[in-house]
Formats: structure tokens, C-alpha cells, sequence
């Protein structure tokens, strides 16, 4: 369990949308503890809440209710450039499609998140950018944009960028859900090892039962709560 001041705390998280009946509820009560180097994989159906839970955590929506702490601060309460920098530099997101840019290289799609850097920091995150590529097995993929990359580089790239500004909280939706089952294993396979290699927080959604049994803390997202715990 964390301390007070560090790790991922989410406390009675909801969210709820007005309707002309019932509130349509998408999150209700929804509490988290989390440690650096730990890591939480949340199954559950389609429409369950888990691609929401996922986006207030990385300040990308708003919840109806409840508190998310991450390291002692509040991202909930950021605004403008201060929310963009949360963004940028504390969280690090991996999504089911890549989203990396067709006209970049992987190198430079790594860097992406560095853009807005001063020229030293530049030079710094070039130097670990490679080094990222290199421990995702993509060493000799430097100069290769996306279209030249099978789907399971390209993943793996998406992984090296979010990383690239060594995130406290690092967020996976279906990572694997467009791979393959043996380029869909190796690619878990790496990024279970990268989030304790970082000593990051991982909070990772997957319909995949094969996935989540990898990690120990393991829950089940139904109608909006976090059910039991399948560890």
C-alpha cells in the first residue's frame, strides 16, 4: 500500500451522466490503492466504465465525485498548462491502436512528448529515446516509419513513448487487443517487465483473462464498481 504522500490513492471515484430518467451511472465508489512498481489490471464487458476510469485518471475527464492522488497532488484540480504538463510528464498512455504519426519515424514518434522541451532536455530524451528502442527490440527500426513496422513494433514504440518522460503513472487500454496471440504474449511480456524497470504505477483494462492474470492485483469493473478482487 502506499504512503499518505506517494503512489496512486483514488477514493470513492464516480461518474454519472443527467438523463431525462435515472442518472446513467458509469463509475460508482470506485477506490484504488497503488504503490510505485505495482500494478492493477481491471477486466470487465464493454460499457463497464473501464475506459472511463482510465481517462480521469490521466486528467482527461472529469468525475461526478470522489478524489484521485497521484504522488500527493491533485490532477483533478489543474487547469490550462499545468493540466497539459500532468498530462505530459506524470502520466504515459498506451492505447489499443498506437496512434503514432504515419510521417515519423519510430525515433521521432517516441519524442513526440519532448517537443515542447528546452534544447538540454532534448538532448537528454533523444540519448533515452534510443535507449527505449533498444530495450524494446527496436534498435535497428530507428528510421522506419509506422507503415514499415509490423503491428507488434508499432506497440512497441507506442510502449518507448509513453515512457519517454519517465511517467509516475503509466495507463494501458486493451494494449494487446489488436495483436495477435504470440505477438500479443510478447508484447505483455515487455511491458510487465518495463513498468517495474521504471518503477512505475501500471493500471491497465483488458477483456483479456490471459493478460491480467500476469499481475498479482487483478479486479473486475461491472456496472461500474470494481467487484472483487481476482488476485
Amino acid at each position: 500500500m502506499p504512503a499518505s504522500s506517494e503512489g496512486l490513492v483514488v477514493e470513492k471515484l464516480a461518474k454519472q451522466y443527467a438523463t431525462p430518467g435515472e442518472p446513467l451511472v458509469i463509475l460508482r465508489d470506485v477506490s484504488i490503492e497503488l504503490a510505485h512498481g505495482e500494478a492493477l489490471a481491471v477486466m470487465g464487458p464493454s460499457g463497464s466504465g473501464k475506459s472511463t476510469l482510465l481517462h480521469i485518471l490521466g486528467a482527461l475527464d472529469q468525475p461526478t465525485s470522489g478524489s484521485v492522488s497521484l504522488d500527493g497532488a491533485s490532477p483533478l484540480s489543474l487547469e490550462g498548462d499545468q493540466l497539459a504538463t500532468y498530462r505530459n510528464r506524470s502520466v504515459g498512455f498506451i492505447f489499443q491502436d498506437h496512434h503514432l504519426l504515419p510521417q515519423c519515424s519510430a525515433l521521432e514518434n517516441v519524442l513526440i512528448p519532448t517537443m515542447a522541451d528546452s534544447a538540454d532536455r532534448k538532448a537528454d530524451a533523444a540519448g533515452r529515446a534510443a535507449s527505449l528502442l533498444e530495450r524494446v527490440g527496436l534498435s535497428d527500426r530507428l528510421d522506419h516509419r509506422p507503415a514499415e513496422l509490423s503491428g507488434g513494433e508499432r506497440q512497441r514504440v507506442a510502449i518507448a513513448r509513453a515512457l519517454i518522460n519517465n511517467p509516475a503513472l503509466l495507463l494501458a487500454d486493451e494494449p494487446t487487443g489488436n495483436l495477435d496471440r504470440k505477438t500479443a504474449d510478447s508484447v505483455a511480456d515487455l511491458l510487465t517487465e518495463l513498468y517495474k524497470e521504471e518503477n512505475s504505477i501500471l493500471v491497465l483494462v483488458t477483456h483479456s483473462s490471459e493478460l491480467a492474470a500476469r499481475f498479482e492485483n487483478r479486479t473486475e469493473l461491472i456496472d461500474g464498481a470494481l467487484e472483487r478482487n481476482l488476485a
